[in-house]
């Protein structure tokens, strides 16, 4: 039983293909496209609104030449949104349980900016290394310390998305279980394990949103430090 919990977590095979390809370009068919005409629908204006709160919320702290990286942070942040709540319907796969693909992520765009950083402004961004006014005993030892947060910096990015949805999933699916095995023997405490049930599943939906939020914002933070 302990290993079914965790069965949901493989990628799905159909005939031997993976269709975890599927499952990460089925998002984009999802979302409406601009149109030439003067009105649009409802579900476009508001996927523009939210675009646009978004790019203003992130990017107010940077200066303009941090303004290049909107779209892209804007299109993660709202793929990884829709990855997250794709994942929490029936008979569904979500791709952003596995640490490889949050890696994937986390570690180019991260990469990225630590190249931003040492291309554009070298001695600040080696200056984080060390902070000021540091003893001159423990240079040595602060300067490894901070060379280590660096670099764990993508993989905390990729473990802390991966481990929120993967314990969320994991909580809806023993407290759906024990609704179903108590509802025969308890019909009382099934119901309150059904409203918790209720309960856990509402949180989970502000979970996935904020984690992905988080995601986006970290990384625009680390390009705050380098440009």
């Amino acid at each position: 039983m302990t290993l079914s919990f965790f069965d949901q977590f493989m990628s799905p095979v159909f005939l031997g293909i993976p269709l975890a390809a599927l499952a990460l370009a089925l998002p984009w068919v999802l979302f409406p496209k601009p149109t030439v005409r003067w009105l649009n629908c409802r579900l476009l204006t508001l996927q523009s609104w939210f675009i646009n709160s978004f790019t203003q919320q992130i990017f107010q702290p940077l200066n303009v030449g941090g303004h290049k990286w909107a779209l892209l942070l804007a299109s993660l942040m709202v793929f990884l949104i829709t990855l997250n709540l794709l994942g929490l319907l029936p008979y569904t796969f979500t791709p952003t349980t596995q640490l490889s693909l949050n890696t994937a992520f986390a570690v180019p765009l991260w990469l990225a900016t630590i190249i931003i950083g040492m291309r554009n402004q070298p001695t600040h961004a080696l200056g984080h290394l060390l902070p000021e006014g540091t003893p001159t005993l423990l240079i040595p030892v602060l300067i490894i310390i901070e060379t280590i947060s660096l670099f764990i910096r993508p993989l905390a990015l990729g473990v802390r998305l991966t481990a929120n949805l993967t314990a969320g999933h994991l909580l809806i699916q023993l407290t759906s279980t024990a609704t179903f095995v108590l509802l025969p023997l308890m019909p009382p405490v099934a119901s309150l394990t059904a409203l918790l049930l209720l309960a856990l599943s509402l949180l989970e939906v502000a979970v996935a949103m904020i984690q992905a939020y988080v995601f986006v914002l970290l990384l625009s933070l680390y390009l705050q430090e380098n440009i």
